[in-house]
Formats: C-alpha cells, sequence, structure tokens
C-alpha cells in the first residue's frame, strides 16, 4: 500500500479525483502552491520515504510518515480535510483528514485515530462508528477523561459488520520518541481493545503531546486479522 510502486497502473478516474481533492483543499488553510505540484506528488511520491527537518518544513502542506506492517516506511501527504458532525448531539465537531501515498492507499484518522483505509492491499477497515466521542479527542492526557470506550468497526476481506470493540486505556507514562529528526517527550497510552464475539483481543499504542494531547506517533491494528499501521506525525495540519 504504503510502499512506491505497488501498483503500476493507474485507472483514469483517479486524475479527476485527485483534481477535485486538490480544488477542495485549497479552501483551507494549508494550500498547495500549484495543481500541478499537487499531482505530481500524490500520483508519483517521493523516492526518498526519509525527509530531512527542513524539507518538511518547507511543503506547504501536513505530512506524515506510515508502515504497513513490517513494510517500507512511506512519505504521506493530506490530500483533504472534511469536517463531521457526530449525529449524538453530545458529540463535538471534528475534522476527518485524509492522507494519500503515492500508490492511491489512502488512511483516513480523526483527532490521530485510525478510523477508515482505502486501496490497502491487505484489506480495509471501511468504517468505525460510535455513540459517544472518542477518548482521543477529547483529551487522553486530562485526568477527567474516561479511560474506556465502545465502537463497531466494518472491514474486508471477508463479510465482517458491525462488531463490536471494548477499549481500556492506561498510562504508561512518558517516553520519548524521535520526530523529524529531533527527540520529543511524550505521554505513552495503550489501548488494549477486545473483540468479545471473537474471543479475542490486542492492543494499540498512542504517543502524545503532554499538554495538548495531540497524538504525535500511533500504532494501530486495522482490524482483526490485519496487520498493524504505524504512524507519525511530521507536519500537523491547522484548520481555517
Amino acid at each position: 500500500m504504503i510502499a512506491v510502486s505497488m501498483r503500476p497502473s493507474r485507472p483514469p478516474q483517479i486524475y479527476g479525483v485527485l483534481f477535485l481533492l486538490t480544488l477542495l483543499v485549497s479552501g483551507c488553510s494549508q494550500k498547495f502552491n500549484n495543481v500541478n505540484d499537487t499531482l505530481r506528488l500524490a500520483l508519483l511520491g517521493e523516492t526518498d520515504i526519509h525527509k530531512s527537518h527542513l524539507e518538511i518544513q518547507s511543503l506547504p502542506y501536513a505530512s506524515m510518515y506510515a508502515r504497513l506492517g513490517d513494510g517500507p516506511q512511506a512519505f504521506m501527504v493530506l490530500a483533504l480535510a472534511e469536517p463531521k458532525f457526530g449525529s449524538n448531539p453530545d458529540q463535538q465537531q471534528s475534522v476527518q483528514l485524509k492522507w494519500l501515498s503515492n500508490d492511491q492507499g489512502m488512511l483516513v484518522t480523526e483527532h490521530g485515530r485510525l478510523i477508515k483505509t482505502l486501496n490497502l492491499p491487505t484489506g480495509n477497515l471501511l468504517m468505525t462508528q460510535s455513540t459517544t466521542t472518542d477518548p482521543l479527542a477529547l483529551g487522553l492526557h486530562l485526568a477527567k477523561t474516561p479511560k474506556r470506550w465502545q465502537r463497531r468497526i466494518n472491514w474486508q476481506p471477508g463479510y465482517h459488520f458491525g462488531y463490536q470493540l471494548h477499549s481500556k486505556f492506561s498510562n504508561r507514562g512518558t517516553a520519548v520518541i524521535l520526530i523529524n529528526e529531533s527527540p520529543v517527550e511524550t505521554l505513552h497510552f495503550t489501548e488494549h481493545v477486545t473483540v468479545e464475539s471473537l474471543a479475542l483481543n490486542f492492543d494499540n499504542d498512542f504517543w502524545l503531546h503532554p499538554q495538548t494531547g495531540t497524538v504525535l506517533k500511533s500504532r494501530q491494528k486495522l482490524a482483526p486479522g490485519l496487520p498493524y499501521i504505524e504512524m507519525t506525525l511530521l507536519k500537523p495540519f491547522s484548520s481555517p
């Protein structure tokens, strides 16, 4: 998925879609310099998956590193930031960030949570849904934030719909990680996830900014039977 040249050919429709994404993104503060540069990044990617701090900061878009399972690290750019309102009036407005790879793979995140994927070779997370707000959105670093949560997910391959996941978060203390070649002190939280209907469990890990609670790095399992995705935020999105 996120490796270079995972798919040798691209359907003609993708060019129109990417052009539309370019026009939509231009309305946000993270504006692309021009359409040609945007399409070049989205379609061709970069041959070097290790970027210097100067390179990352010089790009006019949000970016991150991503790794699927044990595959190579890839550089992804933000293609679209889409406001979303929860169906429950108690839920706050959030923004879904759609990150694009050079081979048409897409990761969709919300407050650092991986909620949907497209065009991954191993399978895809189709939907994440909950009637309550994700603790990551409330600020997992805050003492008042609930440390338990429930959600339902759909995924493929196969027909896996409506599986309920129960989460329990635990604070693992401070941890230093490398971002943009610099050490950054974070708060490390582990999310212990139980899928009772399948009699299995797994752990996700999040490294947060100590003051803001922003997810700087994470290792999240796509779904039962699918691999983990590791994401490291390089340049955050700034809302308009």
